[in-house]
């Protein structure tokens, strides 16, 4: 069982820069891979970035290509770090961990995760 608390959201002004991190617990953590997602009001939950476990491989969306950041530590954390950042990036943003296959399609679909933080919320004024 993994549980997962984000933070680090915030307002910010476009062209600014966030990181965000997601803290988990649970003796297994190094061997769940990592993702972020995120939800603007009236969408679907969009995919960002993933990361493997120990840090193997990344993934990304390419709506955010160029502008991110994902990474993780030992001590049961990972991070997403987004610049340049504009209207359109406003959200709830999730971190989410899963097991399983290593490639982009299950990085990047949602109902491969079975856990999720509560999500932080990412406004970015114009």
């Amino acid at each position: 069982q993994v549980q997962l608390v984000e933070s680090g959201g915030g307002l910010v002004q476009a062209g600014g820069s966030l990181r965000l991190s997601c803290a988990a617990s649970g003796r297994t953590f190094s061997s769940y891979g990592m993702g972020w997602f995120r939800q603007a009001p009236g969408r679907e939950r969009e995919f960002v970035a993933a990361i493997s476990p120990f840090g193997r491989n990344t993934y990304w969306a390419d709506s955010v290509k160029g502008r991110i950041g994902i990474s993780r530590d030992y001590n049961n954390k990972a991070f997403l770090e987004i610049n340049s950042l504009g209207p359109e990036d406003t959200a709830v943003y999730y971190c989410a961990a899963r097991g399983g296959p290593d490639n982009f399609y299950s990085y990047s679909t949602a109902g491969e995760y079975p856990y999720w933080g509560q999500g932080t919320q990412v406004s970015v004024s114009s």
